[in-house]
């Protein structure tokens, strides 16, 4: 069964906030480097989320326009 676009961007969601999470952790250590890093895979996990959330919302529409 394939992933649904949902299930995709909720996960990518969750893997950006323990990345986000992860990153606060590494700054209050003082370790920038890493924390930067984490950020970094924060950031792309947001940017697939959104790519994510906006193809189920194409296609829950287009599903509604076809009843």
């Amino acid at each position: 069964m394939a992933q649904s676009d949902h299930t995709k961007a909720a996960e990518h969601h969750e893997a950006a906030a323990k990345s986000h999470r992860t990153a606060a952790e590494h700054h209050g250590k003082s370790d920038h480097a890493t924390a930067h890093e984490h950020s970094t895979k924060a950031h792309s996990h947001s940017e697939a989320a959104h790519k994510s959330s906006s193809s189920a919302h194409e296609k829950s529409g287009e599903s509604r326009g076809k009843k």
